[in-house]
């Protein structure tokens, strides 16, 4: 009897050697591990410095595996931005949660909102759209639709929620949800992106939060 050659074995280094059910583990397991590299990637060398091949390699995938989950680098940029938003802000941090205060969420949002904001990961991409020899008009717009316009749609729902359940007065819903996230923002985060500013200290973030919801509190909060 003739002995049978071994099979060959793949250099997808994030597949298992257990099974794994129907696959869908897997799966998401790879997707997570192109989202990681993707954000870590475009953060750190731009959109137009980063090809697919070179995300496939950090991730540990096959190129093939790449495009399969996202299609083209635009959508995986997108998607890349979506999750970091996700990741610190999640969709359930917007829902109205009938066993905590108005203040304590919005404190919460703003906690989330303000890490997001201010990460590395963050404050880089931002600088690379802002550098016209790397971003298009077309890049900028994707990176507003998946992460601030996308936050700031989310929080407006809760605001309207807030404003039917007779918790908060807003008239203009969309000017209240910006101004918020401006002023959590505010100046930190402009010297930060100048490059004039580290980390805060926890008790400075505390305050900053703090005054920022109190402030908000106090022109919108009903009386």
């Amino acid at each position: 009897m003739v002995p049978q050659a071994p099979l060959p074995v793949s250099s997808d280094s994030s597949r298992s050697t257990t099974p794994s059910g129907p696959g869908r583990p897997k799966d998401l397991a790879k997707r997570a591990a192109i989202l990681e590299a993707a954000k870590a990637l475009f953060a750190r060398e731009g959109f137009a410095g980063v090809s697919m091949d070179r995300i496939a390699a950090e991730a540990g995938v096959f190129k093939l595996t790449v495009y399969s989950h996202f299609g083209d680098k635009e959508s995986l940029f997108s998607e890349a931005i979506r999750n970091l938003c996700e990741e610190l802000l999640p969709d359930a941090t917007f829902k109205v949660q009938g066993d905590v205060g108005v203040r304590a969420q919005l404190r919460q949002i703003a906690e989330g909102f303000f890490a997001m904001v201010t990460s590395e990961q963050a404050i880089n991409t931002h600088r690379m759209l802002l550098a016209s020899t790397q971003a298009d008009e077309h890049l900028r717009q994707i990176f507003w639709e998946s992460g601030p316009k996308r936050t700031h749609d989310i929080f407006a729902g809760l605001l309207r929620e807030q404003v039917a359940q007779g918790h908060l007065d807003i008239e203009d819903i969309d000017v209240a949800a910006r101004q918020f996230f401006t002023l959590l923002k505010g100046e930190i985060y402009g010297r930060m992106m100048c490059g004039l500013l580290g980390r805060l200290e926890a008790g400075e973030i505390d305050r900053h939060l703090d005054n920022t919801v109190d402030m908000f509190l106090r022109a919108y909060a009903r009386r």
